[in-house]
Protein backbone atom coordinates (compact mmCIF):
# COMPACT_ATOMS: atom_id res chain seq x y z
CA UNK A 1 0.00 0.00 0.00
CA UNK A 2 2.87 1.87 0.62
CA UNK A 3 4.44 1.25 -2.34
CA UNK A 4 1.29 2.48 -4.36
CA UNK A 5 1.12 5.63 -2.41
CA UNK A 6 4.60 6.39 -3.10
CA UNK A 7 4.45 5.52 -6.95
CA UNK A 8 1.23 7.94 -7.33
CA UNK A 9 3.05 10.31 -5.74
CA UNK A 10 5.99 10.13 -7.99
CA UNK A 11 3.49 10.22 -10.88
CA UNK A 12 2.23 13.16 -9.67
CA UNK A 13 5.28 15.27 -9.76
CA UNK A 14 6.33 14.14 -13.30
CA UNK A 15 2.88 15.00 -14.50
CA UNK A 16 3.78 18.53 -12.93
CA UNK A 17 6.94 18.37 -14.11
CA UNK A 18 5.90 17.53 -17.64
CA UNK A 19 3.33 20.60 -17.78
CA UNK A 20 6.24 22.78 -16.53
CA UNK A 21 9.07 21.62 -19.24
CA UNK A 22 6.53 22.41 -21.96
CA UNK A 23 6.38 25.51 -21.20
CA UNK A 24 9.74 25.94 -20.38
CA UNK A 25 10.55 24.93 -24.07
CA UNK A 26 8.01 26.89 -25.30
CA UNK A 27 9.79 29.90 -24.32
CA UNK A 28 13.06 28.83 -25.24
CA UNK A 29 12.14 27.92 -28.61
CA UNK A 30 10.74 31.23 -29.02
CA UNK A 31 13.64 33.16 -27.52
CA UNK A 32 15.89 31.37 -30.17
CA UNK A 33 13.54 32.22 -32.93
CA UNK A 34 13.87 35.59 -31.95
CA UNK A 35 17.70 35.38 -31.01
CA UNK A 36 18.46 34.41 -34.72
CA UNK A 37 16.90 37.55 -35.93
CA UNK A 38 19.29 40.14 -34.95
CA UNK A 39 17.48 41.71 -31.69
CA UNK A 40 19.13 44.75 -30.70
CA UNK A 41 21.56 44.20 -27.83
CA UNK A 42 19.91 44.71 -24.73
CA UNK A 43 17.24 42.74 -26.20
CA UNK A 44 20.02 39.91 -27.25
CA UNK A 45 20.80 39.37 -23.62
CA UNK A 46 17.44 39.17 -22.13
CA UNK A 47 16.94 36.51 -24.99
CA UNK A 48 20.05 34.75 -23.61
CA UNK A 49 18.52 35.12 -20.15
CA UNK A 50 15.82 33.13 -20.89
CA UNK A 51 17.42 30.35 -22.25
CA UNK A 52 20.05 30.24 -19.70
CA UNK A 53 16.75 30.12 -17.30
CA UNK A 54 15.16 27.50 -19.09
CA UNK A 55 17.75 24.83 -19.52
CA UNK A 56 18.63 25.42 -16.04
CA UNK A 57 14.97 25.11 -14.73
CA UNK A 58 14.57 22.16 -17.15
CA UNK A 59 17.76 20.56 -15.25
CA UNK A 60 16.85 21.38 -12.07
CA UNK A 61 13.46 20.29 -11.68
CA UNK A 62 14.75 16.87 -13.33
CA UNK A 63 17.59 16.35 -11.11
CA UNK A 64 14.75 16.55 -8.37
CA UNK A 65 13.09 14.14 -9.54
CA UNK A 66 15.32 11.30 -10.80
CA UNK A 67 15.42 11.99 -14.16
CA UNK A 68 19.11 12.18 -14.85
CA UNK A 69 18.64 11.84 -18.65
CA UNK A 70 16.72 15.22 -18.46
CA UNK A 71 18.97 16.83 -16.26
CA UNK A 72 22.27 16.01 -18.63
CA UNK A 73 20.84 17.02 -21.40
CA UNK A 74 19.45 20.24 -20.59
CA UNK A 75 22.70 21.04 -18.17
CA UNK A 76 24.64 20.27 -21.55
CA UNK A 77 22.73 23.59 -23.68
CA UNK A 78 24.54 25.98 -21.12
CA UNK A 79 27.77 26.11 -23.34
CA UNK A 80 26.14 26.24 -26.31
CA UNK A 81 23.84 29.10 -24.58
CA UNK A 82 26.69 30.59 -23.56
CA UNK A 83 28.98 30.53 -27.19
CA UNK A 84 25.33 32.43 -28.52
CA UNK A 85 26.24 35.39 -25.24
CA UNK A 86 28.38 38.29 -26.44
CA UNK A 87 25.45 40.52 -28.62
CA UNK A 88 28.64 42.51 -30.57
CA UNK A 89 30.19 38.81 -31.49
CA UNK A 90 29.26 37.74 -35.58
CA UNK A 91 27.51 34.44 -35.32
CA UNK A 92 27.42 31.59 -37.43
CA UNK A 93 24.59 29.68 -38.52
CA UNK A 94 26.43 26.82 -36.86
CA UNK A 95 26.85 28.43 -33.47
CA UNK A 96 22.69 28.31 -33.87
CA UNK A 97 23.04 24.94 -35.35
CA UNK A 98 24.69 23.53 -32.22
CA UNK A 99 21.80 24.47 -30.02
CA UNK A 100 19.64 23.34 -32.20
CA UNK A 101 20.64 19.72 -31.87
CA UNK A 102 21.08 20.11 -28.25
CA UNK A 103 17.31 20.94 -27.87
CA UNK A 104 16.60 18.07 -29.84
CA UNK A 105 18.64 16.08 -27.53
CA UNK A 106 16.61 17.37 -24.57
CA UNK A 107 13.08 16.77 -26.51
CA UNK A 108 14.41 12.85 -26.62
CA UNK A 109 15.64 12.71 -22.94
CA UNK A 110 11.72 13.90 -22.12
CA UNK A 111 10.09 11.80 -24.13
CA UNK A 112 12.32 8.49 -22.87
CA UNK A 113 12.00 9.85 -19.43
CA UNK A 114 8.22 10.86 -19.25
CA UNK A 115 6.54 8.72 -21.85
CA UNK A 116 5.37 12.05 -23.27
CA UNK A 117 5.89 13.12 -26.76
CA UNK A 118 7.48 16.20 -26.69
CA UNK A 119 7.40 18.73 -29.87
CA UNK A 120 8.24 22.47 -29.97
CA UNK A 121 5.00 24.41 -30.20
CA UNK A 122 4.81 26.75 -33.42
CA UNK A 123 5.98 29.83 -32.45
CA UNK A 124 4.91 31.67 -34.86
CA UNK A 125 1.03 31.35 -33.87
CA UNK A 126 0.94 35.04 -32.67
CA UNK A 127 2.05 35.90 -36.41
CA UNK A 128 0.10 33.92 -38.43
CA UNK A 129 -1.99 36.67 -39.78
CA UNK A 130 0.82 38.64 -40.79
CA UNK A 131 3.86 35.82 -41.69
CA UNK A 132 3.75 33.25 -43.93
CA UNK A 133 5.07 29.52 -42.55
CA UNK A 134 6.75 26.68 -44.17
CA UNK A 135 6.92 23.41 -42.48
CA UNK A 136 10.73 22.44 -42.09
CA UNK A 137 9.97 18.77 -44.06
CA UNK A 138 8.85 20.81 -46.85
CA UNK A 139 11.42 23.20 -47.04
CA UNK A 140 14.35 20.87 -46.26
CA UNK A 141 12.81 18.79 -49.78
CA UNK A 142 13.36 21.58 -51.40
CA UNK A 143 16.86 22.27 -50.57
CA UNK A 144 17.67 18.69 -51.23
CA UNK A 145 16.55 19.35 -54.91
CA UNK A 146 18.71 22.56 -54.93
CA UNK A 147 21.38 20.56 -53.31
CA UNK A 148 21.68 18.05 -56.69
CA UNK A 149 21.64 20.77 -59.28
CA UNK A 150 24.42 22.34 -57.46
CA UNK A 151 25.68 18.77 -57.65
CA UNK A 152 25.20 18.47 -61.05
CA UNK A 153 27.30 21.56 -61.82
CA UNK A 154 30.48 21.17 -59.68
CA UNK A 155 29.36 23.47 -56.89
CA UNK A 156 32.11 24.28 -53.71
CA UNK A 157 30.88 21.62 -50.59
CA UNK A 158 31.26 24.91 -48.65
CA UNK A 159 27.96 26.57 -49.46
CA UNK A 160 24.66 28.71 -48.32
CA UNK A 161 22.39 25.45 -49.10
CA UNK A 162 24.10 22.57 -47.58
CA UNK A 163 24.09 24.86 -44.19
CA UNK A 164 20.89 25.40 -44.75
CA UNK A 165 20.37 21.83 -44.76
CA UNK A 166 21.61 20.95 -41.50
CA UNK A 167 20.01 23.68 -39.94
CA UNK A 168 16.61 22.52 -41.41
CA UNK A 169 17.82 18.62 -40.15
CA UNK A 170 18.15 20.36 -36.75
CA UNK A 171 14.69 22.08 -36.74
CA UNK A 172 13.06 19.01 -37.03
CA UNK A 173 14.98 17.05 -34.52
CA UNK A 174 13.83 19.88 -32.34
CA UNK A 175 10.01 19.16 -32.99
CA UNK A 176 9.63 22.28 -34.70
CA UNK A 177 7.00 22.45 -36.53
CA UNK A 178 6.89 25.50 -39.03
CA UNK A 179 9.35 27.86 -39.76
CA UNK A 180 9.00 31.39 -40.49
CA UNK A 181 9.56 32.29 -44.09
CA UNK A 182 10.52 36.19 -43.15
CA UNK A 183 12.55 34.92 -40.90
CA UNK A 184 14.60 32.78 -43.46
CA UNK A 185 14.75 35.93 -45.47
CA UNK A 186 16.10 37.92 -42.73
CA UNK A 187 18.68 35.35 -42.08
CA UNK A 188 19.66 35.57 -46.11
CA UNK A 189 19.59 39.46 -46.09
CA UNK A 190 21.94 39.82 -43.22
CA UNK A 191 24.35 37.48 -44.76
CA UNK A 192 24.37 39.04 -48.31
CA UNK A 193 24.66 42.31 -45.88
CA UNK A 194 27.85 40.41 -44.32
CA UNK A 195 29.48 39.66 -47.81
CA UNK A 196 28.74 42.78 -49.36
CA UNK A 197 30.95 44.50 -45.91
CA UNK A 198 33.74 41.24 -46.29
CA UNK A 199 33.95 42.37 -50.40
CA UNK A 200 34.24 46.39 -49.57
CA UNK A 201 36.61 45.73 -46.81
CA UNK A 202 38.76 43.51 -49.04
CA UNK A 203 38.73 45.95 -51.85
CA UNK A 204 39.55 49.00 -49.86
CA UNK A 205 42.42 47.23 -47.94
CA UNK A 206 44.17 45.61 -51.28
CA UNK A 207 46.40 48.59 -52.59
CA UNK A 208 47.64 49.59 -49.76
CA UNK A 209 48.54 46.25 -48.54
CA UNK A 210 49.99 45.47 -51.53
CA UNK A 211 51.93 48.46 -51.37
CA UNK A 212 53.37 47.17 -48.30
CA UNK A 213 54.30 44.18 -49.38
CA UNK A 214 55.59 45.50 -52.41
CA UNK A 215 58.23 47.70 -49.98
CA UNK A 216 59.82 44.34 -47.91
CA UNK A 217 61.66 44.06 -51.18
CA UNK A 218 63.74 47.23 -51.06
CA UNK A 219 64.07 46.81 -46.94
CA UNK A 220 63.56 44.79 -43.85
CA UNK A 221 60.26 45.43 -42.20
CA UNK A 222 59.75 47.06 -38.64
CA UNK A 223 56.84 48.39 -36.36
CA UNK A 224 55.48 49.91 -39.36
CA UNK A 225 54.06 46.76 -40.76
CA UNK A 226 52.28 46.72 -37.41
CA UNK A 227 48.76 48.38 -39.85
CA UNK A 228 49.18 46.08 -42.51
CA UNK A 229 49.12 43.02 -40.05
CA UNK A 230 45.85 44.38 -38.77
CA UNK A 231 43.77 44.75 -41.89
CA UNK A 232 45.62 41.43 -42.61
CA UNK A 233 43.41 39.83 -39.61
CA UNK A 234 40.76 41.39 -39.99
CA UNK A 235 40.24 40.35 -43.25
CA UNK A 236 41.24 36.68 -41.72
CA UNK A 237 38.29 36.95 -39.15
CA UNK A 238 35.75 38.37 -41.44
CA UNK A 239 36.46 35.35 -44.31
CA UNK A 240 36.13 32.66 -41.17
CA UNK A 241 32.64 33.71 -40.05
CA UNK A 242 31.55 33.93 -43.88
CA UNK A 243 33.21 30.33 -44.34
CA UNK A 244 35.18 31.90 -47.36
CA UNK A 245 37.86 28.63 -46.63
CA UNK A 246 40.17 29.53 -49.04
CA UNK A 247 40.31 33.69 -48.45
CA UNK A 248 40.73 32.37 -44.50
CA UNK A 249 43.37 30.04 -45.13
CA UNK A 250 45.50 32.58 -47.26
CA UNK A 251 45.40 35.41 -44.98
CA UNK A 252 46.28 33.09 -42.05
CA UNK A 253 48.92 32.28 -43.68
CA UNK A 254 49.76 35.54 -44.93
CA UNK A 255 49.58 36.44 -41.67
CA UNK A 256 52.04 34.29 -40.12
CA UNK A 257 54.87 35.62 -43.11
CA UNK A 258 54.33 39.31 -42.29
CA UNK A 259 54.39 38.31 -38.48
CA UNK A 260 57.65 36.64 -38.97
CA UNK A 261 59.48 38.88 -41.10
CA UNK A 262 58.29 42.33 -38.87
CA UNK A 263 59.74 40.72 -35.61
CA UNK A 264 62.87 39.46 -37.29
CA UNK A 265 63.55 42.52 -39.46
CA UNK A 266 63.27 40.03 -42.77
CA UNK A 267 63.63 41.51 -45.96
CA UNK A 268 61.92 39.21 -48.55
CA UNK A 269 63.38 38.73 -52.27
CA UNK A 270 61.76 40.29 -54.68
CA UNK A 271 60.41 37.30 -56.79
CA UNK A 272 58.80 36.42 -53.07
CA UNK A 273 56.88 39.85 -53.17
CA UNK A 274 56.08 39.69 -56.58
CA UNK A 275 54.44 36.46 -56.41
CA UNK A 276 52.93 37.44 -52.52
CA UNK A 277 51.65 40.45 -54.53
CA UNK A 278 50.13 38.30 -57.39
CA UNK A 279 48.29 35.99 -55.25
CA UNK A 280 46.74 38.68 -53.68
CA UNK A 281 45.24 39.63 -57.29
CA UNK A 282 44.21 36.30 -57.85
CA UNK A 283 42.59 35.93 -54.33
CA UNK A 284 40.43 38.99 -54.37
CA UNK A 285 39.09 37.40 -58.12
CA UNK A 286 38.02 34.27 -56.05
CA UNK A 287 36.19 35.88 -53.52
CA UNK A 288 34.05 37.95 -56.33
CA UNK A 289 33.60 34.50 -57.63
CA UNK A 290 32.40 32.80 -54.37
CA UNK A 291 30.31 35.58 -53.54
CA UNK A 292 28.92 35.42 -56.84
CA UNK A 293 27.78 32.04 -55.97
CA UNK A 294 26.63 32.44 -52.73
CA UNK A 295 24.60 35.30 -54.42
CA UNK A 296 22.80 33.07 -56.57
CA UNK A 297 22.44 30.46 -54.07
CA UNK A 298 20.53 33.18 -52.01
CA UNK A 299 18.42 33.88 -55.07
CA UNK A 300 17.57 29.81 -55.12
CA UNK A 301 16.59 29.58 -52.30
CA UNK A 302 14.39 32.85 -51.85
CA UNK A 303 12.60 31.06 -54.47
CA UNK A 304 12.31 27.52 -52.72
CA UNK A 305 10.10 30.06 -50.67
CA UNK A 306 8.24 32.11 -52.91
Amino acid sequence: MAGDTSDDFQKELVDLFVQEAQEWLQNIHVALDELQQGPAPERHEALIGILAGGVTNLGGSAATINLPEVEQASFAAIPFIEALKDPLKSFSVQDFLSLCKQLGQIHVALTHATGVSFEAQDTSESNEATQRTVSPEEFLQALCQLQSAQEDGNASERNIVRTMIDQMEAQITAGVQQVGVEAVRDYLQRLSDSEEAFLRALDKSMPGLTAQISSMAESAPGAELEPCLQGVASLRIEAQNLNAVLAASFFSGLHSLLSVSAQYHVRLAAVRVEAIAARLDVVRAIVHRWSDQRRMERAAIGQALS
